[in-house]
């Protein structure tokens, strides 16, 4: 029986794998997590497409997001965790000790931290995925500062497209909210900040058809429209996407209490509320949604699992 199983391996996770290494609890890190179709989700998490994190600290002159989760997974292999490339085909954590099922056959382990992530929802445009991370982005606190002086775009009208909206002015010279409604569902005090911010126009009615841009990166968007009008272009150097993100809970709905969105739900601490399953990173968090408070959370996962360790041998159960 494994003392800690880790589900996922983006900063969250391989923070988690450092920590538990280092006490001697030889965690296994399954680097697959899991997905609603039980494919694989890309090892690393979304740091695996992020060219440039210049905001973790450590790096002064920046770092591409794969070179920091290699570094992050040596460091924890370094201290004697296992890494398979594998997803968690399902679990049952109805009883002492917890299930996780991979690749067929069920794993035994004290404790679980799932560390699983969220996924940024996307438009589904071919011209997206071919400019991500060529001025395409679901972050404006990740690559806002990347496009100073530039007119922007933001796709959404919820509560995240105002605040994207609104923390690019920091850096556009313009930005347009484009929304597929002729009003924002976002709360109004959000969408008046928008609304009123000097710097944000609105486009209603309308949708990203296309991403324009060469070999340099986004040069403008095409937009349709939901009302019969004629297409428009606009000229920008980028494009935020801001229209949700969906937490990779799927497998775990029915096993741990999750709000409404898919998130789980956590104490003050990673405490999930299954005792011994704990969850750390964007999985358990859809405010901050940062790879440094990721890393946090994967550091308080692996004490809270620790803990609990001690707690299980005082009570016999190791």
């Amino acid at each position: 029986m494994h003392k800690v199983i880790i589900i996922g391996s983006g900063p969250a996770g391989l923070t988690a794998a450092i920590y538990a290494a280092r006490a001697n609890l030889e965690p296994l890190v399954l680097e697959g997590g899991f997905l609603p179709s039980g494919e694989l989700m890309q090892p690393g998490g979304q740091l695996m497409i992020t060219n440039d994190v210049e905001n973790y600290p450590g790096f002064p002159e920046g770092v591409t997001g794969p070179e920091l989760v290699e570094k992050m997974r040596a460091q924890s292999e370094r201290f004697g965790s296992k890494h398979q490339y594998a997803v968690a085909e399902e679990v049952d954590f109805s009883g002492f000790p917890l299930k996780v099922k991979v690749e067929g056959q069920w794993l035994q382990s004290a404790t679980v931290i799932v560390a699983t992530g969220a996924n940024a929802r996307w438009l589904g445009l071919p011209s997206e995925e071919a400019y991500m991370n060529r001025g395409v982005s679901a972050c404006a606190t990740c690559d806002g500062a990347f496009f100073d002086g530039k007119e922007l775009v933001v796709v959404g009208g919820g509560d995240s497209a105002m605040e994207e909206a609104t923390f690019l002015t920091r850096f556009a010279t313009k930005v347009t909210l484009v929304h597929r409604r002729d009003c924002f569902r976002a709360s109004k005090i959000m969408a008046d900040r928008a609304l009123h911010h000097d710097k944000i126009e609105v486009e209603w009615n309308r949708e990203v058809a296309e991403i324009l841009g060469d070999d340099k990166g986004v040069t403008g968007v095409r937009l349709s429209s939901t009302v019969g009008e004629p297409d428009k272009t606009l000229d920008v150097g980028g494009v935020f996407v801001a229209i949700g993100h969906t937490p990779n809970t799927q497998v775990l709905k029915g096993h741990i209490d999750l709000y409404d969105t898919g998130y789980i739900i956590v104490d003050r601490h990673t405490h999930t509320s299954v005792r011994g399953v704990f969850a750390a990173g964007d999985v358990a968090d859809s405010h901050y949604r940062q790879a440094i408070t990721a890393a946090g959370m994967g550091c308080m996962a692996a004490i809270d699992a620790e803990k609990l360790l001690d707690d299980y041998e005082q009570e016999g159960l190791l």
